[in-house]
């Protein structure tokens, strides 16, 4: 039997899951990439050397970004360049308003 919740409840677990996918947003480094991304569109090369990281951890990074949909690739000649998804993050920014 499924468990009616009142608002209240409701509102806890959503409260709950867009936590879950902020704690992964937040982490520092991410951030830095997606205000290196708000710019323009970048390749892996490009904001490994502006934030002096890792080419592995940069791509870890943008890794964890894509499944969350804030990023996505677009070839561009012989490179790929990461995008910012600005629906997603506007999505983002009103799950926050909701809450806050």
């Amino acid at each position: 039997m499924l468990k009616k919740y009142s608002q209240d409840e409701q509102s806890i677990l959503e409260i709950d899951e867009i936590a879950k996918k902020l704690k992964d947003v937040l982490e520092p480094n991410r951030l830095k990439i997606l205000s290196l991304l708000k710019k323009e569109p970048k390749c892996v090369c490009d904001i490994w050397q502006s934030l002096n990281l890792s080419q592995n951890l940069v791509s870890h990074h943008l890794g964890v970004l894509k499944n969350l949909n804030l990023v996505f690739p677009k070839k561009m000649g012989r490179k790929i360049a990461y995008h910012l998804n600005k629906k997603v993050v506007k999505k983002y920014l009103k799950l926050l308003n909701k809450i806050i």
